[in-house]
């Protein structure tokens, strides 16, 4: 295999949408996001939620806002996705 001629393929990283629910960090969010999931046994949809830790340079995102993060490599140790953009202010 040659080491010249090689190309490094980066692989699709994952983006979520979910909502803002804390902001008190400098230089970082918590974002909650929710899906719905069928329940093996009664068929219902359940809510599932999960929260991240994102990296927010900048301070712009606030309390309630819905937010799209992505994944990006280890900014500490628990934040490991960044905002990308803020899709909707809170009113």
């Amino acid at each position: 295999m040659s080491t010249t001629a090689t190309t490094v393929e980066r692989s699709l990283r994952k983006e979520r949408i979910g909502i803002v629910t804390s902001d008190k960090m400098s230089k970082s969010i918590t974002v909650t996001v929710e899906r719905r999931v069928m329940h093996p046994k009664y068929q219902k949809f359940v809510k599932r939620t999960s929260k991240f830790m994102a990296h927010d340079e900048k301070g712009e995102a606030h309390i309630g806002d819905t937010v799209r993060i992505m994944e990006t490599r280890p900014v500490s140790k628990q934040k490991r996705w960044r905002l990308v953009e803020i899709m909707e202010r809170a009113k």
